[in-house]
């Protein structure tokens, strides 16, 4: 079954069009993408490794879980939904703003960081989607980018991702 995507404009304002899963958005429009980066104490991140028919980075690791806001959907809803179906992880994010968003050229990207103890034994991996997951350290992750097994983020991103884990914002401390 094809996926329907909500379509927003510029602003981030929800449009009464919708587009079917694929590369052909009208200008003008964009959609939504969600991630989310599960860290555990010792500041690894639990990365997956996609199927090997998957249609986009084929056998690459990826962060913990990503993927498209099916129509109806708000970011915490699609994220938990991702992060469930791909790998039977329950987190509530109702309460949660995403640490992070990044503008594409058809859409928008929010990440959510989450700082918990998950057992790699404890995981259910979507057979369609997910083929392992792993701890994977931040050296670890730019050396797999650099190897061409990790999905080809910047690294900046992923380096990023690893600073805000445990703080909001673009300054490392407030003056409130």
């Amino acid at each position: 079954m094809t996926e329907t995507w909500d379509l927003y404009d510029i602003n981030r304002i929800k449009t009464r069009k919708t587009a079917q899963r694929g590369p052909n958005i009208e200008n003008g429009y964009f959609h939504m993408v969600v991630h989310v980066c599960v860290f555990n104490k010792d500041g690894h991140m639990l990365i997956q490794q996609r199927q090997k028919d998957k249609v986009g980075f084929p056998n690459y690791f990826d962060v913990t879980c990503g993927g498209s806001a099916i129509a109806g959907e708000d970011s915490r809803t699609a994220v938990r939904r991702e992060l469930y179906e791909e790998l039977g992880i329950d987190i509530d994010f109702k309460d949660e703003r995403p640490f992070l968003t990044v503008n594409f050229n058809h859409g928008f990207d929010d990440f959510y960081l989450v700082e918990k103890e998950i057992s790699l034994n404890d995981l259910i991996l979507d057979p369609n989607e997910v083929q392992s997951a792993r701890y994977a350290s931040l050296d670890d992750i730019l050396m797999m980018i650099d190897e061409g097994t990790f999905v080809p983020y910047h690294k900046s991103l992923i380096q990023c991702l690893f600073d805000m884990k445990n703080q909001r914002g673009a300054l490392t401390k407030s003056f409130f």
